[in-house]
């Protein structure tokens, strides 16, 4: 098998805009499992929501990264054998700079989401992703601080159109010291240095004894570029975003079985 480790991203590459996963990428999965290979999700959602989707799915063993790399679990126990966040201090810096924009933040701590709006936006992020903030009664700023919390991201949700802008804005502020990066069109998301998906690819790779030339990747977003970068097998949905697609094999779209198409190349030799 060319490529005996597997990654991919879930919403917008595995996942359907319906929230459903074809039958075609399904028994792709389990063709390419019986074959040998190992097949692992790296997604940004947090660990509560993406647990339930992947048992739902008969994807119940083996290693399930979250977070965008900040916390890697076993799908079958929820046991977390890695966990890694902002300090308290840091996860502050960038919270306070977002406050100060009025923006619509949410932080994620201890698997919990903490936010400071109850909008439209929230209804429709806790719809898609199955999960339900924890209210706060004053600002997510002096929460962290009271709290001392270990935060493993910090998300904003706006509208498309800012997106970019925002994330200039956050790489002038806070340089190499924190991830700023975009899971969906209006999603901007923040992560201490070094904590990325291609971290977490060099990690499942060494778990599996694996060289990365042997890992491929798959995604749609800006911030499945790190995991396509490191990976020897580099693919990206017919919908991804421009950067993917230039370095990538590009395979149909998530709606028309990207992934299954990706995977039959995974097991060619």
């Amino acid at each position: 098998m060319k490529y005996p480790l597997f990654l991919s991203d879930f919403d917008g590459t595995l996942v359907r805009a319906d929230g459903t996963v074809s039958q075609k990428n399904l028994k792709a999965i389990e063709a390419y499992s019986a074959a040998g290979g190992v097949f692992a999700v790296v997604t940004g959602r947090m660990l509560c929501s993406i647990r339930p989707r992947l048992k739902e799915l008969g994807l119940d063993h083996g290693l399930v990264v979250a977070y965008q790399g900040g916390m890697i679990a076993e799908v079958a126990t929820g046991k977390i054998i890695r966990n890694e966040g902002f300090s308290p201090e840091a996860a502050l810096a960038v919270i306070r700079f977002l406050e100060a924009g009025n923006l619509h933040l949410h932080v994620y701590s201890d698997d919990k989401l903490y936010s400071n709006r109850d909008d439209e936006y929230l209804k429709l992020y806790e719809r898609v992703c199955g999960v339900k903030r924890t209210a706060v009664t004053h600002p997510l700023s002096a929460f962290v601080a009271r709290e001392r919390k270990t935060v493993n991201k910090v998300l904003v949700m706006l509208p498309p159109e800012e997106k970019k802008g925002l994330i200039a804005r956050m790489q002038r502020a806070f340089g190499e010291s924190c991830f700023v990066t975009a899971s969906s069109d209006v999603l901007v998301e923040a992560l201490p240095a070094g904590v990325n998906k291609a971290r977490a690819a060099e990690f499942l790779a060494e778990h599996c004894r694996l060289p990365l030339a042997r890992v491929a990747a798959i995604g749609d977003q800006l911030n499945d570029l790190p995991m396509i970068c490191a990976a020897g097998g580099k693919f990206a949905v017919a919908n991804a975003q421009e950067e993917l697609r230039k370095i990538a094999t590009v395979v149909s779209s998530c709606e028309e079985d990207g992934v299954a198409e990706a995977l039959n190349i995974a097991m060619g030799e």
